[in-house]
């Protein structure tokens, strides 16, 4: 018994030197795993270095093939310490490839300079991004007449401006050029022009509402935006699904600003003349009344044979959430589960949900990733855990109004610093 007694206390004690050999092999694993990952990080630059190297070479193909697996690799991973160094370098070489290489070099190009906007986040570098790379941009959309690179080109102006300006005029520079691939006759040519295929048009309208959203940080002229709410009415009509749908998120906006019905955001006070002011005014009451009356229509359009189901139920929930923002003042909502760290990405205003639509669709594969660790979409959209599920409905919408105006609170903040800060004036630290 005393026997048995002595091999179970054996069995439950360790002595020193168990202890030590215990330590001695976790050691050794921490030790290992680390040296795997570090293993993986030096090897994932080198590949990534050989790459940037072919981008030097003159041969177009080779070129392709290297600015495919660097949008690969930033696609599914957020590799802000590698481009800190290097951003332009990377983007020198991307805007070559832009200028100079055929419609597939030039599509990842543009796409990769998106990436590495999304990638280095708000800040000087993504300004310094921008302004090195709008007016080659600019250039290429105007000088071309490929369709696919220009939809290429537009959602990276419109990503570039996004994450880098730093004011209304940097802004509204963008978003003049890209509203002149959408509508030509706001340009300065005046000889025909060719016609944007549907879903070309449909992607440019939804880069362009994309930036678009940033402007609500500021006060908006309605007289301003006439030209663009009266072409998109008339787009509520366009033959393909698509861009009626595309102009439907971009008019949302303009409900969500108060453009449509002057609310405290809009700065009439701007037009100088009084019966200006009442002018406007009563045109946008006209839009607003024509834009309803088709939205309802196609809230409620029936699907003839062979419709796409999908693409006619897309379009008849988006306008009758737009008519029941109208309505009530109620914005729909979007809740994402990211993982269990993160909890789940929301999106509960027009702003954020077209925000939201274009990145993910930009990020493809890789928006989950960037989501996950991105300061960027950390920064522009609400992430939180779910712990709403005690909370009533009214408690629920509380909590969310005070959250979007505690974010909107700190983007108009942050621009009037950077704004103060371009015109050199001191703006004291708060304590």
């Amino acid at each position: 018994m005393g026997k048995s007694h002595r091999r179970k206390a054996g069995g439950d004690q360790f002595d020193s030197s168990d202890a030590d050999s215990v330590s001695s092999v976790s050691t050794g694993f921490s030790e290992l795993t680390l040296a795997n990952d570090t293993e993986y990080v030096n090897s994932q630059e080198f590949e990534l270095e050989k790459y940037i190297d072919a981008l030097y070479e003159k041969r177009g193909s080779t070129r392709e093939m290297a600015l495919s697996m660097l949008v690969n690799a930033f696609e599914g991973n957020v590799l802000l310490a590698f481009v800190e160094n290097k951003f332009i370098t990377l983007l020198s070489q991307y805007i070559n490839s832009v200028k100079r290489g055929s419609t597939k070099e030039a599509c990842l190009a543009s796409r990769a300079i998106g990436l590495l906007a999304i990638t280095i986040g708000a800040g000087s570098s993504a300004h310094e991004i921008m302004e090195e790379s709008v007016s080659r941009l600019s250039q290429a959309l105007m000088s071309g007449s490929d369709s696919l690179k220009k939809s290429s080109v537009l959602d990276c102006l419109a990503l570039v401006t996004f994450v880098g300006a730093n004011d209304l005029f940097e802004t509204e520079l963008s978003l003049k050029t890209m509203w002149q691939v959408i509508y030509p006759k706001s340009g300065p040519n005046v000889g025909p022009v060719k016609k944007l295929p549907p879903t070309v048009l449909a992607a440019a309208i939804s880069a362009w509402s994309f930036l678009f959203t940033t402007v609500s940080s500021w006060k908006i002229n309605p007289d301003n935006w006439k030209e663009e709410i009266s072409f998109l009415s008339t787009l509520l009509e366009d033959n393909d699904r698509s861009v009626r749908i595309a102009a439907g998120e971009a008019i949302s906006i303009f409900f969500e600003l108060g453009i449509l019905d002057q609310n405290e955001q809009v700065d009439t006070d701007s037009i100088n003349h009084e019966d200006l002011k009442h002018g406007v005014l009563a045109y946008m009451q006209s839009m607003k009344a024509k834009i309803l009356f088709k939205a309802n229509e196609l809230s409620v359009e029936a699907g003839g044979k062979g419709t796409d189901k999908k693409n006619l139920n897309d379009q008849r929930d988006l306008f009758q959430k737009i008519l029941d923002y109208v309505q009530t003042g109620e914005c729909p909502e979007i809740s994402l589960k990211i993982s269990n760290k993160h909890g789940f990405l929301r999106a509960s205003t027009w702003t954020e949900i077209i925000q939201l639509n274009f990145l993910k669709r930009f990020l493809g594969r890789g928006f989950l990733k960037h989501s996950q660790d991105n300061e960027l979409l950390h920064d522009i959209f609400d992430f939180a855990r779910d712990n709403s599920e005690s909370l009533s409905s009214k408690e629920k919408k509380i909590s969310r109004t005070e959250g979007d105006k505690g974010r909107t609170q700190k983007m108009n903040k942050d621009r009037k610093l950077a704004q103060e800060r371009k015109r050199g004036h001191f703006i004291p630290r708060e304590e």
